[in-house]
């Protein structure tokens, strides 16, 4: 017998932006639960990304996110004996977080740079079909294509 849905926890929406992703990605940014220091963190990026483009910084933050995820990825499985990186779908939740994951890593990449000013680097370039999120994700498409014969042996 298949073990129940979990239910999943719903995040609340950013208090500024009215969000639901921004109060999500406020948690994928955080470190040792210091919430109100990734709040003002990514506030800050959003307000350089307002300054910087003039428009909405949400729609900017959005685009990134939808251009950084990625449609396939590959999953080891074993199969007499040998193991097979088979491409797989990717669910809608885990899209959504591969993509704010890799943003956030490839900010935390730029050294000698506040991470707010890196963040919003980062986005900007991400909206724009660039930057090293762009990258993760293209190389995860590769590799998924590169192993296209071993896609029976999904599961």
């Amino acid at each position: 017998m298949r073990r129940p849905i979990k239910r999943r926890k719903v995040n609340l929406a950013d208090l500024k932006y009215q969000s639901e992703k921004v109060g999500r990605f406020v948690n994928y940014v955080m470190w040792d639960g210091k919430k109100n220091t990734a709040r003002a963190t990514v506030h800050r990026a959003l307000e350089a990304i307002r300054e910087d483009t003039g428009g909405d910084p949400v729609e900017v933050f959005e685009a990134a996110i939808r251009n950084a995820s990625p449609s396939v990825e590959v999953r080891s499985r074993r199969v007499g004996g040998a193991n097979y990186q088979v491409p797989r779908e990717v669910r809608p939740d885990r899209r959504l977080q591969l993509s704010m994951r890799w943003i956030r890593d490839a900010a935390r990449a730029h050294k000698g740079k506040p991470f707010h000013a890196a963040l919003a680097t980062e986005l900007m370039a991400a909206s724009k079909n660039e930057g090293s999120a762009i990258k993760k994700k293209e190389d995860t498409h590769k590799m998924a294509e590169a192993n296209r014969a071993f896609a029976h042996f999904a599961w």
